[in-house]
């Protein structure tokens, strides 16, 4: 069953113009790891980490650094939930979180499915 679904954008421009002006908003946003991805990437993990926020009703008090964009040996993107974010998806019952991340004419997209069995 399907508990939630959430879609997000960035303008990877503006992500850059933003970590320029504050860079201390990377270490806010992303977790040690996604921080040294370039700015596509990051903008990816951004927009993957709003998406998440979504379906899982968007509710205030979740951290950013509780949600982690992580990939396979093959390159396919998932979430390492921790914290807060577990804990909401745990009482939503979410047993699997589908990702997909794309970049395309200067816009990172970010599409998530949260399911409960």
């Amino acid at each position: 069953m399907i508990v939630g679904i959430g879609v997000d954008v960035c303008d990877i421009s503006r992500w850059r113009e933003m970590v320029a002006r504050r860079p201390g908003a990377v270490d806010r946003l992303l977790t040690p790891a996604e921080a040294t991805l370039n700015h596509t990437s990051q903008a990816g993990r951004f927009a993957a980490k709003e998406a998440l926020a979504k379906a899982l009703g968007a509710p205030g008090g979740l951290g950013w650094q509780d949600a982690e964009v992580v990939v396979d040996t093959l390159g396919r993107p998932s979430f390492r939930l921790t914290g807060t974010v577990a804990a909401r998806a745990e009482e939503l019952g979410v047993t699997h979180v589908h990702l997909s991340i794309t970049h395309d004419s200067g816009i990172a997209s970010a599409f998530v499915i949260c399911e409960a069995l």
